[in-house]
């Protein structure tokens, strides 16, 4: 069985870093799997990238480029809005060539495919969607738009009025391709997008199965905390509030507004503040005044991160949208609460109050009780043990793989 897992990056972003972790367990489990990737940023021979300088360096304009029809709307939000009209570089070709069994589809905007190549690629089709774009007409996440479940247009994201924007454009053109494809198979990473997919206009007709992104508890394991603390230099008197993400402190949806005002009023004495994915930011220092701030960048290596989380007595993830966080996994892995609004995928991963916090969505102050209650708990050890046990039953690399192995074997037997 040769699988071709697809996705723009095999490293850069923790949808391509999900994608890699499938690729890497299926690797283990003997399947023949490749990687396909427009920014290939790791030197793993399976992984097939651009082979000149001349493509790596077309590769890296793409998304700029592609993203042009997107800059005529001044009043658009902040929310990632992918048109994918960009051609010409015959990756439905490129696919085809490698003859796979099976075609696994991750996160590959940024200008890698052309929506009208997806009709062009002959092996049946598996589509993990990491966010909302599959089955929206443009953007990554709705905003809770909802329009998905009719018709786009008048397109929050864009800031328009009109019916006839961007985005019923792009959601016309995946109608029409998708009409062309007949083999395709939706895995909702999360409950929660799973449940929006089948009730998407696009793809409510398609076949769909919730399956998780894999994860290696070997590597997100529980450390020493003192140990952890001390390769990072932070002190060891302080319980430590852990926050991050991919530009944790300039994405809206990240919900660092609301982090901001969660931490109002906790015991600066007692607590310090970990921020990672991003440096810290020039003018004003947003957070409380007596709080200190441990700014520590960002992080590419797994061993690196499984250390970080370990340092942290609870980690906080406000988002207001989410599919499945890799950092609430990784964070239970490694044995440390998560606190969260209850929205989104967070309730696949968090008990709440079983080995984590799932606040009121939006209630900085439950979100601030969500803290108090993981850091005084009288018995925390329970609670991390609760986090890593959740894991290591429903998310483990050896078990997910098994189940999409299985998945794969299905839709060829159907074939």
């Amino acid at each position: 069985m040769k699988i071709l897992i697809v996705s723009y990056s095999d490293i850069n972003g923790g949808a391509a870093r999900a994608a890699y972790r499938l690729h890497q367990s299926l690797l283990k489990q003997g399947v023949d799997s490749k990687m396909l990737v427009q920014d290939k940023g790791g030197d793993d021979y399976t992984v097939i990238g651009p082979d000149s300088n001349f493509l790596k360096l077309l590769a890296k304009v793409r998304p700029t480029v592609d993203s042009i029809p997107v800059n005529f709307y001044k009043n658009r939000t902040q929310t990632l809005f992918s048109p994918s009209w960009l051609g010409l570089n015959h990756i439905s070709k490129k696919i085809n060539d490698l003859n796979p069994d099976i075609v696994h589809l991750h996160w590959i905007c940024g200008g890698m495919i052309k929506i009208e190549e997806l009709s062009k690629i002959r092996a049946p089709i598996v589509w993990s969607l990491h966010d909302m774009w599959p089955f929206t007409g443009g953007p990554h996440y709705d905003e809770d738009h909802n329009s998905y479940k009719k018709e786009c247009g008048r397109c929050k994201i864009l800031g328009s009025n009109k019916i006839n924007d961007l985005s019923k454009k792009v959601f016309e053109r995946k109608k029409t391709t998708y009409k062309k494809i007949t083999n395709l198979h939706i895995v909702g990473l999360s409950s929660w997008i799973n449940d929006c997919s089948k009730s998407s206009t696009l793809l409510k007709n398609r076949k769909h199965t919730n399956l998780p992104n894999p994860i290696d508890t070997n590597i997100f394991k529980p450390l020493e905390k003192i140990m952890a603390k001390n390769i990072y230099n932070i002190p060891t008197n302080k319980k430590l509030i852990l926050f991050g993400s991919m530009s944790p402190t300039t994405d809206p949806r990240k919900g660092f507004s609301e982090l901001v005002k969660s931490l109002e009023g906790l015991d600066e004495k007692k607590v310090e503040l970990v921020v990672f994915g991003s440096g810290r930011p020039k003018g004003k220092n947003q957070f409380p005044a007596k709080l200190k701030v441990n700014y520590i960048g960002q992080l590419h290596d797994d061993v690196a991160l499984s250390v970080l989380y370990n340092a942290a007595d609870v980690m906080v993830v406000p988002s207001l949208q989410e599919n499945l966080s890799n950092a609430i996994m990784e964070s239970l892995s490694c044995g440390v609460p998560v606190v969260a609004f209850d929205i989104g995928g967070n309730k696949d991963m968090i008990t709440h109050m079983k080995n984590g916090y799932l606040a009121d969505p939006f209630d900085t102050q439950d979100l601030r009780n969500g803290i108090n209650y993981i850091l005084n708990h009288e018995n925390y050890n329970s609670i991390s043990n609760n986090a890593r046990n959740k894991v290591v039953k429903d998310f483990d690399s050896n078990v997910v793989s098994t189940r999409y192995i299985d998945l794969y074997k299905s839709i060829l037997n159907d074939s």
